[in-house]
């Protein structure tokens, strides 16, 4: 599970083996979600409504980094590092 991102205490995963719809975790102190590259909606699990609120800012602003990353993990590639939000 490669880091890709790391800010405000969130730290932010993509998975190899992940199934669609494309999409990233987050780690905020003792929780975790699974955050819809497309929406920044939470897919599964619950993260801090504050954490939310950080973690779809920074999808809005790296949604082509984020969905390359997704394409690249379908395909076994390695991942790049995501800038973290300013």
């Amino acid at each position: 599970m490669p880091r890709i991102s790391e800010f405000y205490g969130i730290v932010v995963y993509m998975y190899y083996d992940d199934r669609n719809p494309p999409h990233f975790h987050a780690f905020h102190r003792d929780s975790e979600a699974a955050i819809m590259i497309d929406t920044g909606e939470i897919l599964a699990g619950d993260i801090a409504r504050r954490a939310h609120k950080l973690l779809v800012e920074w999808t809005e602003t790296r949604r082509e980094e984020l969905a390359d990353n997704w394409r690249r993990a379908t395909n076994g590639a390695p991942l790049l590092p995501i800038d973290p939000l300013d």
